[in-house]
């Protein structure tokens, strides 16, 4: 059993052997145990497509659509889902690292045992994204995203950039945010209702709470 730790968040990995993979460039119906290296597969419509146990490295899903299905036991490595639009998956014991999901659109999207590291979305939306177990991302950007009635709670969110992701009705309670830059996010404080902060973000939610609350500062 392969595992990692992010801060409290201990994350269940998947445990590939890519020796024992079959090499494929087709997608078809899904995916079971297969080696997928630089397949373009940009603008694809899927329904109800599962991959599983597949390690998928420089693939291009850009511009995809994905609706309902899973992702189960994968490692996903420098893929673009710029543009894509994902529905009602559920992603469960995965690694997705260095990959790009810039203006992706998540809806009714599940996550559990899954590790996002290093993977950019700016300009992303999460709508109604739930955590169902452990979850993590770290040196992550989120810039100029938005993240509207999510469950993502008791996640890890170390080392991200937040520059100008908004949050609305959500419920992060437990999360994990140190290390995060906090400036210029934009979010109602109730949605870091029991978040954990480093005491070096205090300045940063300071700023948060005087442009929430339209208090003016004055010095004299």
């Amino acid at each position: 059993m392969r595992t990692t730790s992010i801060g409290d968040v201990k994350v269940l990995l998947p445990d590939l052997e890519p020796d024992d993979l079959d090499t494929t460039t087709e997608l078809a119906d899904g995916l079971t145990e297969a080696l997928v290296e630089g397949a373009g597969w940009r603008g694809s419509h899927l329904e109800d497509v599962s991959i599983r146990s597949s390690l998928i490295t420089g693939v291009d899903l850009s511009e995809s659509t994905w609706e309902a299905g899973s992702v189960y036991g994968c490692e996903i490595v420098r893929t673009d889902f710029s543009g894509a639009t994902l529905t009602g998956i559920a992603i469960e014991r995965c690694a997705i690292t260095g990959s790009r999901f810039t203006g992706t659109r998540f809806t009714d999207v599940r996550l559990k045992d899954v590790l996002f590291d290093g993977c950019r979305f700016d300009y992303s939306t999460f709508q109604r994204v739930a955590a169902a177990g452990s979850v993590a991302f770290t040196d992550c950007t989120f810039t100029n995203g938005a993240w509207s009635s999510c469950r993502l709670r008791s996640i890890a969110l170390r080392s991200c950039e937040l520059t100008g992701l908004e949050l609305d009705s959500c419920h992060l309670d437990g999360t994990d945010l140190r290390g995060s830059r906090l400036q210029r996010l934009k979010t109602p404080l109730d949605n870091l209702r029991g978040v954990t902060l480093g005491e070096d973000q205090l300045p940063d939610l300071t700023q948060l709470a005087v442009a929430a609350l339209k208090l003016t500062v004055r010095n004299d």
